[in-house]
Order: C-alpha cells, then sequence, then structure tokens
C-alpha cells in the first residue's frame, strides 16, 4: 500500500522539473536561506531564544497580510514587522527571562494585528497560505537579489561582534561587568535575527520555521563545542536539507518545506539517540573558548 502511494508522486519527468527556472530560484534562495539560518542559529540556542525566533515568525504575519492591504511587496512587510518586533524585544528583554515576557506580550499584539490584517484582505489567501507553511518554489529573481543583501550583511555584522556577542551569549551578567554593552548586542542580534528570520519564512513558513533556523544549530552543537565548527556543521546540514528537499519534491512531487523539515528533524533525532547512549563522545552545548 505504501509503495503505490509513493509510486503515485513519482515524476518521471523530474529532471526537467529540477532544471527549469523557478527551480534554480528555489535551489539559490533556498541556499541563502540556510547561510543565514546556519549563522544565526548558534547564538539563538547559546542565548536561549528559541522562543523568540518562533515567535518573530508569527510577529511577521500581519506584516505579511499589511503588505497585500497597502499594495506592497509581502518581503518588506515580513521584514518591518520582524526586525521592529526583535528590535523591541531586544531592547525591553536584556535577559533570558526579560526576553520571554517581552517576546510574549509583542506576539501576543502582533498576533491580534495579524487577524485583522488578514480578516480585511480579501484576496490574501494565498498569501497567509505562503506565510503559513512557506513556498519556496515561489521564490522571484528580485526576492533573491534581498536575499543576498541580507545574507552579506548578517555575515557581516556578525563578523565584527562574534567575540563580543559570544561573551555577552555565554555569561552576560560576566559581560557586562567587564564592559560589554550587552543590551546593545542583544538589540543588534535580535535585528539580525529578524533578518534570517523574513528570510526563512518564505522558504518554510511561519509554522515550520523552528525546523530550519533552531534544529539544525541544536543538532551541531550536540556534535561540537567550537563555535566556530558548530556554525559551520549547522550551515551545511541546513544546505543539505535544503537542496535534498527539493530533489525530492521534484521526483515525488512533495511540498518542499515538508521534506526540508523532515530531513532535518531526523538528523537531530539520530544525532540525539547517539547522544544517550552510555559513554557516546557528544560535547556539551557551552562553548569551549570564546573565540
Amino acid at each position: 500500500m505504501s509503495t503505490q502511494l509513493i509510486a503515485l508522486g513519482y515524476q518521471e519527468n523530474w529532471w526537467h522539473i529540477l532544471t527549469s527556472a523557478f527551480m534554480r530560484n528555489a535551489l539559490i534562495g533556498g541556499t541563502l536561506v540556510a547561510l543565514a539560518a546556519g549563522l544565526i542559529g548558534y547564538f539563538i540556542v547559546v542565548r536561549n531564544t528559541a522562543f523568540a525566533a518562533h515567535a518573530l515568525a508569527h510577529i511577521g504575519f500581519p506584516g505579511a497580510t499589511g503588505a497585500v492591504l497597502l499594495g506592497v511587496p509581502v518581503t518588506l512587510g515580513l521584514g518591518v514587522f520582524c526586525i521592529g518586533g526583535a528590535l523591541v524585544i531586544g531592547a525591553l528583554g536584556k535577559k533570558a527571562d526579560d526576553r520571554e515576557i517581552a517576546t510574549g506580550t509583542v506576539l501576543a499584539a502582533a498576533t491580534g494585528l495579524g487577524l485583522f490584517f488578514s480578516s480585511q484582505a480579501t484576496k490574501s489567501s494565498s498569501t497567509v497560505t505562503n506565510v503559513l507553511f512557506g513556498n519556496l518554489l515561489a521564490v522571484t529573481r528580485e526576492q533573491l537579489t534581498i536575499f543576498a543583501i541580507l545574507v552579506v550583511v548578517l555575515a557581516a555584522t556578525i563578523a565584527v561582534i562574534f567575540r563580543p556577542l559570544l561573551f555577552a551569549s555565554v555569561n552576560a551578567d560576566v559581560a557586562e561587568a567587564k564592559g560589554v554593552p550587552v543590551r546593545a548586542l542583544s538589540m543588534v542580534f535580535m535585528a539580525l535575527l529578524g533578518l534570517a528570520i523574513t528570510m526563512a519564512v518564505q522558504a518554510v513558513g511561519t509554522l515550520l520555521l523552528f525546523a530550519l533556523v533552531v534544529t539544525p544549530a541544536a543538532t551541531a552543537i550536540m556534535l561540537t563545542a567550537r563555535p566556530v565548527a558548530a556554525m559551520a556543521v549547522s550551515t551545511a546540514l541546513s544546505v543539505f536539507a535544503v537542496w535534498a528537499g527539493l530533489v525530492a519534491s521534484s521526483v515525488f512531487d512533495l511540498p518542499p518545506s515538508f521534506v526540508i523539515v523532515t530531513i532535518v528533524c531526523l538528523v537531530w533525532l539520530v544525532v540525539w539517540l547517539v547522544a544517550q547512549r552510555p559513554g557516546a563522545a557528544v560535547e556539551t552545548r557551552t562553548p569551549a573558548r570564546i573565540g
């Protein structure tokens, strides 16, 4: 029975689909999103901001529906609300406990606004679906240009603030005592997170975003405690999941978001199971060194 179900979805022209223009855009766009997720994901896990990452995807929802109402690009609406919400959370919450409260409050306000915008935008049903579940196959060349710029900005900023951000992420109290501008770094990091979320939502949607932005980093940290190595492993896993997901979607006519998330979660599960074995040589999530 299961064999028949898989056979029904098989597409003999999958190579033609895989080499088409829209799939090429999806591969490039997905790779850019994976790079952004890999760069920011490590710090999301270390700073305990996984809830904020998940919430920002939903905070961007009213931005997308509002953009439909105003007739402006959805990416712009997503970016304004994701980055704006991230800055508010960063300003209100210097420590993890404070961020949880600020995140929940901003999320509640944004969710209500999103419902209002969605009820007013009568022609936004497809936009709402894409925001919730993602549509990597609909990425345009204009969006690819925006994604490329955002990845460059993200990579350059992280390279500049890497050491103080890592210090503040590992021990905010000690970093602040040493003169590190913890609150300013928190706001910068949250703005970068907003940029990454803006991209990732368009790949896997708000409901599945957690798997692409957080899960690869969580997997990498179980494999190595070295910050740079963990970021590299996380990025490689994200890129692999995107590529494999798009190939599988071409061959078996499956939603790319579903396959991407499934691959990432299966890899995490395998690594986690190995880590539970007695005597398993898996490093702790605390960075071995700063730098």
